[in-house]
């Protein structure tokens, strides 16, 4: 379920976006629970083409975009076209 604060965008406006540097105040379970969602949507992705739902936030708020993800590491999601987005400003990864 989408929260009602969070503006839906496409892909191909996340690189003109700005993250601030800081990460987001969560706990090291919510952290772990992020990655283990970024794992089983990137084999998703890449086995099934499979689009995912990724809550954000940048400097102006709350974000969603849905999307594949190619893969990701301890700083950023990739997604198409080598578009990133900062794991450490990542609210969720959910599957609609």
């Amino acid at each position: 379920m989408l929260p009602i604060n969070a503006t839906v965008v496409q892909k191909e406006r996340i690189p003109s976006l700005r993250f601030p540097r800081q990460a987001l105040m969560l706990t090291d379970p919510e952290r772990a629970g992020i990655m283990a969602m970024m794992e089983r949507a990137t084999r998703l992705g890449n086995t099934h083409h499979g689009k995912c739902r990724i809550l954000f936030q940048d400097d102006e708020g709350l974000k969603a975009v849905e999307t594949t993800i190619w893969t990701f590491d301890a700083e950023n999601i990739v997604l198409k076209y080598g578009t990133t987005i900062p794991v450490s400003r990542v609210v969720s990864v959910e599957f609609p």
